[in-house]
């Protein structure tokens, strides 16, 4: 009955073309920078158009901030087993203005999102129409948020509350090379670092001022100095700012640093080593303090056994849709992947349509992957359904 399913799923998805790319277009054409809540208010309405699909619910978890995120889910009861898990966003990364609309060039797809990740919210969409044509639906639960190209500051919860139960997570970014799956990402922190002195006229009364450029100074390459690259940590002090004119001693400056790890420990480690140089060198610069903000921004997507099965499973469904199969080397970026794998919920990543050019005004997908990626996630689901059992 499994294997039916997944041949019925598959054969009227290559019938789909035209359609996944329509419903992609339209997606595209709409802007949804994450501070664009209007246009990201648009695209969930679109997206709860293409999952009104028989078998499923959706309803929106509202923002204050952003735009609604969006949560789907199929009517089967808590009884059987437990779901699988969809994630998704339907942010990106382009203000109004910058880079817009959707363009067909020969093979590829171009235009703000087609990768990353409206492709991606198609390829599940048409996945999940394709199931419900060929009957074999397993319980699902798909999550798609506003905010995650700023950190989902706010959809980690959202993520955290819809999927507690979940049996395993499937997100849907940028499709890499060979169609690699995606175990392992960096974990990603941000900190601001606050340096506070004494303001003081720098001829008259030097001696007098407390110079908080100064101390911030120190900081900055002490902390550039806590990279370990053979493990994989990295600080990057990447903006500073501080001071009035060049003859005031400077009563206060900043400095915005971004942190990545492979591990949760390697992370909080990092953090408690950073505070403890910002005292050591506030200590070190007479009437100076430096204050510490911020910290862990997401948690690392680390590799483990489940995680392999899944993608091993999920691999074998790739294969048979024609697509390559098989394990990306460690991400430095960060995504929702990494709110699953906190949760103890084995997750892989990556299985949007491919392409390359994510975060770039030459974003584009590989056209013909679309039917493709849906094909492989319709037999993976389908190997979930509880007619299988």
């Amino acid at each position: 009955m499994t294997q039916a399913s997944a041949e019925n799923a598959a054969r009227w998805l290559d019938e789909q073309a035209q359609a996944m790319e329509t419903a992609l277009a339209e997606l595209v054409e709409v802007n949804s920078f994450t501070e664009n809540v209007e246009g990201g208010r648009k695209v969930a309405s679109m997206l709860e158009e293409f999952y009104a699909i028989e078998g499923l619910s959706s309803r929106r978890v509202a923002s204050t901030k952003f735009a609604d995120h969006l949560l789907v889910s199929s009517s089967l009861s808590p009884a059987n087993r437990s779901p699988i898990a969809l994630v998704g966003h339907l942010d990106t990364v382009f203000p109004p203005g910058t880079f817009e609309g959707y363009k067909r060039d020969g093979d590829l797809a171009r235009g703000p999102g087609v990768l990353d990740m409206k492709g991606g919210l198609v390829v599940v969409a048409w996945a999940l129409k394709a199931l419900a044509e060929s009957g074999a639906f397993p319980d699902i639960r798909l999550v798609i948020v506003a905010d995650e190209e700023v950190g989902s500051p706010e959809g980690q919860a959202v993520i955290q509350r819809a999927i507690a139960n979940a049996c395993g997570a499937l997100v849907f970014e940028a499709g890499r090379k060979n169609d690699l799956v995606i175990t392992r990402r960096k974990g990603t922190g941000s900190v601001t670092a606050i340096a506070h002195g004494k303001a003081a006229h720098a001829g008259n009364a030097h001696k007098e001022g407390a110079n908080a450029l100064w101390a911030l100074a120190r900081l900055v390459d002490r902390a550039q100095g806590l990279t370990d690259y053979a493990r994989g940590v990295t600080v990057n002090v990447g903006k500073v700012t501080g001071g009035t004119s060049k003859n005031t001693v400077p009563d206060r400056a900043e400095a915005l640093l971004d942190l990545r790890f492979e591990t949760r420990a390697d992370g909080e480690v990092l953090v408690a080593a950073l505070r403890k140089t910002a005292d050591e060198c506030a200590a070190s610069v007479y009437g100076t303090r430096i204050e510490i903000t911020g910290g862990i921004a997401r948690l690392p997507l680390e590799r483990t056994p489940e995680s392999v099965r899944l993608m091993e499973s999920y691999g074998a469904a790739a294969r048979a849709a024609g697509l390559g199969s098989g394990e990306a080397a460690l991400i430095g970026g960060g995504s929702d992947a990494s709110t699953a794998h906190a949760m103890g919920i084995a997750a892989i990543d990556g299985l949007g349509p491919r392409g390359v050019g994510f975060h770039t005004k030459d974003e584009q997908i590989e056209v013909r992957t679309l039917v493709q990626k849906a094909q492989a996630l319709a037999r993976f689901l389908a190997s979930l359904s509880p007619s299988s059992a």
